[in-house]
């Protein structure tokens, strides 16, 4: 791997990077993550280096402090600053969040463990309704193993065995429009067993976007210009939302519980934006000169979660776990275009609707083998029903075939798993497991009916070495198998029609049409991890993780020019397709310690740092930068924190690099994205005991956003290059317990 001087550089770093005593001498073997001895609910937080030591495959955990350390509005924001993962989007926006720069679908969203209801966004989520954070780099059997790049497990926040409000209200500012937010959480006790936590927060987002897109096409052969298009485009959008999430827990004796878990979530939209079309440099005249819209969206969750933990023996517990819910979505659209006279081109009106129900049912038996052994053993089942309609109109005329069908799918995923946790000699942990998992999709909605049957089976195995005792320094070792299943939308054929180029015309490879392909297997992948550890004496940590993966059945999109129902002609066509092998491979560091640690005589500053490189390959495009979709080659943070003695200030910033790449898509498509950069900084007042005043400045220095993306279209170049303005958000928090 040419990444490999850099693995042992980050290596010779953490072996170094130990300066001070050795700690104190810890237990001989760490207890397991699923021993009967931790099911007692303590009345305090989990120390998160000690949850990352002691986890059976690696993991990052970062607690209530790190959360809410530079006040951010979204969870995304939170996430975007741990080793690894990257985000696509604007600061502050919200988009899917990937670990390893791998794409959409690799890496597995958890909430409290389990896999999200359809309809579920991580934005949905405010960082005050979130106890812990949790990056699993290698799969469980218990937690699943739909995660080729890792786990992102979002724990909500638990009860405390006391009475306790905090109020949170905030406001911020961006381009001169004020946001307010509010977050109330409050723990109690219910009688002498129970308590309960309740979370709520209500927002309201004020946003503008600026975007410019330059669109042209060249002649390969002669250089002459065919298309030269600038647009510009502003939009301006509000988003209304409330947020509830709440756990009533009982003890109902020894190691034995009840929980009750109901989270509800509202929110509304409205946007409007305006944007210009104008042909360049003598190019063809534009289709049309101005262009306005308006938009309107709301949607309603609500999901009610049980969970029931039994002792069935000395040695044996049960666990159930049961849940239901309901999602909504309704969303409508206008578009008008205008010739240079103000005489109307084109209009375009769509109307979406979208209802989802889903369940799910699971059991875990928990037993004590003795000898160290801990073996864990579950069932699974999940069902979600979606009903979609869709409907396009375009100049006042139904665009039928295409939008305009209701849409009617179920799937139904079933799993078993078996695992053992076991320390096979004083300094050793080792973990086998094994879980077998299904998935069923079935619809019939549009001409090609679906019902897609695909299973998986997933051994894995994760051994550490504690070496270096009694300093609590370790190594980990881990060989997986997991997989990624393509989502429904992926298989269900029915096309979302490009409206730049109308049918029953015929359109260009840039601007195509995009549908899903029923014939589509899961990807599927082998992996190995390999991973240092140090932890210092009070709470740092020092590790370095080498990883590889084998993909074969690489799901890609891939534009082609088809014949269709919905067109009197040949159409370009974007559909997902298995495209052969790939390897994923990468070094990633990262660090988090005290200066102090090192030197008692330097600055108490707390230092955090991360960088992960990357390399990867996918067999059936030829080169170069034939990666990975959306895989940058590398991405790193750099955070600093510091609380001057004798004052009630602390002061910390964060920067975040992910340096611009370009990636070969497919033989003839290509994608190019700029440096990604985000500096962040907040300052801390502590009032009192019970109350704090935080000011947080995100993106402190803007950079736009771009991108380009390049079509080859037989002898003609077909280039749309793309920058969004991105800005400085201020946001002052105050923060009182009460």
């Amino acid at each position: 791997m040419r990444n490999a001087p850099l693995a042992l550089a980050a290596l010779a770093l953490a072996s170094a990077a130990q300066a001070q005593p050795a700690a104190p001498a810890a237990a001989a073997s760490a207890p397991s993550a699923t021993s009967l001895e931790k099911v007692e609910v303590q009345g305090r937080r989990d120390d998160p280096t000690e949850m990352r030591r002691n986890a059976s495959a690696a993991k990052i955990v970062i607690g209530r402090q790190e959360i809410e350390q530079y006040g951010d509005s979204t969870l995304g924001d939170v996430i975007r600053r741990l080793p690894g993962v990257t985000q696509d989007g604007r600061p502050g926006r919200g988009s899917d969040l990937r670990m390893r720069g791998m794409g959409s679908g690799y890496t597995q969203i958890l909430i409290d463990g389990e896999r999200p209801p359809p309809g579920f966004s991580i934005e949905q989520i405010s960082p005050d309704m979130v106890e812990r954070i949790e990056l699993l780099r290698a799969p469980t059997a218990e937690t699943g193993t739909r995660a080729i790049a890792g786990t992102i497990n979002i724990i909500l926040r638990e009860p405390l065995r006391r009475r306790s409000t905090e109020l949170r209200p905030a406001l911020s500012l961006e381009r001169g429009r004020l946001s307010p937010q509010l977050s109330l959480s409050r723990d109690g006790l219910l009688g002498e067993d129970g308590s309960f936590n309740l979370s709520i927060n209500a927002s309201e987002n004020h946003e503008r976007t600026d975007t410019t897109t330059r669109t042209t096409f060249v002649d390969t052969g002669s250089g002459a210009v065919t298309l030269d298009q600038l647009d510009e485009d502003v939009a301006s959008s509000v988003r209304r939302r409330i947020n509830a999430s709440s756990r009533f827990q009982w003890r109902l004796g020894p190691g034995e519980q009840f929980t009750l878990q109901p989270f509800l979530m509202h929110g509304r939209s409205r946007g409007e934006s305006e944007g210009t079309l104008a042909a360049m440099a003598g190019a063809p005249a534009a289709p049309y000169a101005t262009r306005a819209g308006a938009s309107s969206s709301s949607f309603d969750s609500a999901r009610l979660n049980l969970q029931l933990t039994r002792r069935i023996g000395p040695d044996t517990r049960v666990e159930l776990r049961g849940g239901a819910g309901r999602f909504a979505a309704d969303a409508d659209s206008t578009l008008n275009q205008f010739a240079a006279d103000t005489s109307p081109v084109l209009d375009v009106r769509n109307e979406t609707r979208l209802r989802d129900a889903s369940w799910s049912l699971s059991a875990k038996l928990l037993h004590s083998l003795g000898s160290g052994h801990n073996l864990v053993g579950g069932v699974e089942s999940e069902g979600a029903r979606r009903r979609e309609s869709d409907a396009s109109w375009l100049n006042g005329v139904l665009q039928e075939g295409a939008t305009g069908t209701d849409l009617s799918a179920r799937t139904l995923r079933q799993a078993v798993y078996l695992q053992d946790e076991w320390d096979p000699a004083r300094d050793w942990s080792a973990y086998a497991g094994l879980r077998v998992e299904s998935i069923r999709s079935t619809s019939d909605s549009g001409d090609t009916p679906v019902d897609k049957r695909s299973s998986v089976v997933s051994p894995l195995a994760h051994l550490v070495w504690r070496f270096d005792a009694p300093r609590r320094d370790q190594l980990r070792l881990s060989l997986t198998q997991s997989y990624r299943a393509p989502t429904l939308r992926n298989l269900i054929a029915l096309p979302a029609l490009n409206t730049l180029y109308p049918v029953p015309g015929g359109n260009v490879a840039s601007s195509p049409d995009r549908a899903g392909n029923p014939e589509l297997e899961p990807e599927q992948s082998h992996g190995i991890d390999l991973a240092l550890e140090r932890y210092l004496g009070n709470g740092g940590i020092v590790s370095a993780n080498l990883f590889h993966r084998r993909i074969r059945d690489l799901i890609r999109n891939v534009t082609a020019l088809e014949d269709v129902p919905w067109a009197s002609q040949p159409r370009w066509v974007s559909r997902p397709r298995n495209l052969g092998r790939a390897t994923v491979e990468g070094v990633e560091f990262d660090a988090k310690f005290r200066l102090t640690e090192l030197r008692s005589d330097w600055l108490p500053l707390d230092l955090r740092m991360n960088l992960s490189l990357y390399r990867s390959r996918v067999e059936s495009v030829p080169g170069p930068d034939n990666r990975i979709d959306q895989q940058p080659h590398a991405v790193g943070n750099l955070g600093a924190d510091y609380r001057f003695r004798g004052t009630p200030w602390t002061v910390g910033g964060s920067l975040g690099l992910t340096p611009g790449y370009r990636t070969q898509l497919t033989e003839f498509q290509s994608q190019e994205l700029g440096l990604r950069r985000v500096l962040d900084a907040y300052a801390l007042w502590q009032i009192d005991a019970g109350t704090r005043l935080r000011l947080s400045l995100a993106n402190l220095v803007p950079i736009d956003s771009l991108s380009t993306v390049s079509v080859l279209q037989g002898s003609q170049l077909q280039t749309v290059n793309t920058v969004s303005r991105t800005d400085l958000n201020a946001t002052l928090r105050l923060e009182m317990k009460l």
